[in-house]
């Protein structure tokens, strides 16, 4: 059983076999992937089961994804019974830093060394990128790492 998900991962284009951390899929992450692409009919990237479930699609699908009014997000809301969060790929960390954090908008984000770094001067925008017992940028954390090689993010 175990055999077929894997096979099924790889032909799929799920998991890759490069120098990054293998990400793992449990069967109701391979249910949700399976079943959003079924009715969105965009590849999804990535799947990260937390609150909400996050999809990662491809470049350039997240108006598909979406749906015309956000159709598409409110018929999975109502599948999952779950709120979920679809945001777009982008090979670069800093703009996939930004589609991650959006609608929040960060002042500036740079890179220095293998740390990302958002300036932020609003404070409610800090407040909510932190998070309640900083939830919220550990969520933002764990999504950018399964993508690319950083250490941490940090917001200032």
């Amino acid at each position: 059983m175990q055999e077929t998900i894997l096979y099924f991962c790889i032909r799929a284009g799920w998991l890759k076999s490069d120098s990054m951390n293998k990400i793992r899929y449990d069967i109701n992450i391979i249910k949700y992937i399976s079943l959003f692409e079924t009715l969105v009919r965009v590849n999804v990237k990535d799947c990260i089961d937390t609150n909400p479930i996050t999809f990662i699609v491809k470049q350039n699908q997240i108006g598909k994804a979406i749906g015309k009014n956000g159709v598409n997000v409110k018929k999975l809301e109502s599948m999952f019974n779950r709120k979920i969060k679809i945001l777009e790929f982008n090979p670069e960390v800093l703009q996939f830093v930004k589609n991650v954090i959006y609608p929040l908008k960060g002042d500036e984000v740079s890179k220095r060394d293998n740390t990302v770094i958002i300036n932020v001067k609003d404070n409610t925008s800090k407040a909510l990128l932190i998070g309640r017992e900083s939830q919220n940028i550990k969520n933002t954390t764990q999504i950018v790492k399964r993508h690319f090689e950083i250490d941490d993010i940090k917001v200032i």
